[in-house]
């Protein structure tokens, strides 16, 4: 249940503060080339963000586990199923958006273990960024809120608003981001 909360806390926040984005959570269909998909399993995305006018899209998997790392042998990798599964939505969902000359990228956003070992590599992968990163959810929210927005800056540019919201006691405005 930790797991869904924490994939649906990141939905929720980019569809609420980043409306020049479109945040949602797709089934991505398989580009099968021979028009049987019979047995495939359902590729159900956590998070897509994308913006039509850049013409960029970004497909994040929110991963809670209690360690972010497998060992084996004493050396710590990442979860080779998690890599498989985000390379796989990343291209099939570049095929279905080939014709509209779409760039697509993929991020596996674990949440922050006690753990020495914190993610944070990018990688390019048959032409496409490969992302993992950590998500510290220890601090309040504002800095939680930073993390996500530099998430979405660093990917999407000065396509994302650099303006936001805040409500609270009878009192709302908007503010502007410094960075």
């Amino acid at each position: 249940t930790m797991a869904k909360l924490y994939e649906k806390f990141i939905l929720g926040y980019y569809q609420r503060e980043h409306p020049e984005l479109k945040a949602y959570s797709p089934q991505i269909a398989w580009q099968v080339t021979d028009g049987y998909r019979t047995l495939l399993p359902t590729m159900q995305s956590d998070i897509v963000i994308t913006n039509k006018a850049a013409k960029k899209t970004l497909i994040i998997d929110a991963k809670y586990y209690s360690h972010t790392t497998q060992v084996q042998f004493d050396k710590h990798t990442l979860h080779s199923g998690n890599i498989y599964q985000i390379f796989t939505y990343v291209k099939n969902k570049e095929a279905e958006l080939k014709e509209d000359s779409h760039e697509v990228a993929g991020m596996l956003l674990y949440a922050k273990t006690d753990e020495d070992i914190l993610p944070d590599n990018e990688y390019s992968m048959s032409g496409n960024k490969i992302s993992v990163k950590t998500l510290d959810l220890s601090g309040d929210f504002a800095s939680i809120e930073e993390q996500l927005y530099k998430i979405a800056k660093d990917y999407f540019g000065d396509t994302v608003d650099t303006h936001f919201n805040m409500n609270g006691r009878g009192c709302d405005g908007i503010g502007v981001r410094s960075g």
